[in-house]
């Protein structure tokens, strides 16, 4: 059965569709069928990330593919970095569509950024390197900004560092900013399933930026079902694709589809 499952991928902040193609790549190889999302402002989509001021507005894509569903059709959904905010609100909304949530290194908090807690595990604190990141400002040079991205400078060194080198040139030729405003005002109204989705979290031990203590955090405040563990830089879909795709693969053979 685990051969009909659907995968849907869903990108971290300045990521893309673009960033899975290899993953995508091995598990449609091994028979099964692969959504890559595109959210707001990311990717091909031609939306400016610094005037996306909400949370919703910015998963927009990855809510109206699950309402396209058919109400009998489950899916797993895997968010990375960031994703993992996106899968907990698709899961808070549409938990009956979702036979499997899958966290990956990302950010799981059950009801979003809510308080500093929140903020001290799941929002990557960079400020050990300086001036980490260029700004967009939506709201005007004078007011706080809007969207971010790491500098360029810094790609290599916190994103990339165990990737492959065309796969870091890759990324660095098409991350884009981020509505990093819209990111850290997400917040979820708790929905009815959202404890009965089965969860996966799979660990990235070598991240620079959600770091692992960080991921350990969040891990103990909302306990998932299972917890694996990867030798991986920030990037597992490029430093690790094969090993990433084989622990998929195991989490979906642990569900019923």
């Amino acid at each position: 059965m685990t051969k009909m499952s659907h995968f849907v991928l869903v990108h971290g902040i300045g990521g893309g569709r673009w960033c899975w193609y290899k993953v995508k790549c091995q598990l449609e190889n091994s028979g099964y069928k692969v959504t890559c999302i595109d959210l707001k402002g990311a990717g091909i989509d031609q939306s400016d990330a610094k005037n996306i001021h909400t949370f919703d507005e910015y998963n927009k894509p990855l809510i109206d593919f699950m309402s396209s569903l058919p109400d009998d059709e489950k899916v797993i959904v895997v968010g990375h970095s960031a994703g993992g905010l996106s899968l907990t609100d698709a899961t808070h909304k549409f938990g009956k569509k979702i036979s499997l949530a899958i966290y990956l290194g990302a950010t799981m908090l059950k009801t979003g950024v809510c308080n500093e807690q929140d903020i001290k595990d799941g929002v990557p604190n960079l400020s050990e390197f300086g001036d980490a990141y260029d700004y967009g400002y939506g709201y005007g040079p004078d007011k706080p900004p809007t969207s971010a991205l790491l500098k360029k400078e810094l790609h290599r060194d916190l994103i990339y560092q165990l990737s492959p080198p065309e796969d870091a040139t890759l990324g660095g030729m098409l991350l884009r900013q981020g509505p990093h405003k819209a990111l850290v005002s997400a917040r979820f109204n708790e929905g009815p399933d959202v404890d009965e989705v089965p969860r996966v979290y799979i660990k990235m031990t070598q991240d620079l930026v959600l770091k692992l203590e960080q991921q350990e955090a969040m891990v103990d405040r909302w306990p998932p079902t299972e917890v694996y563990v990867l030798e991986s830089d920030h990037s597992p879909y490029f430093s690790a694709p094969s090993q990433l795709v084989d622990l998929l693969v195991k989490a979906a053979s642990s569900v019923a589809v």
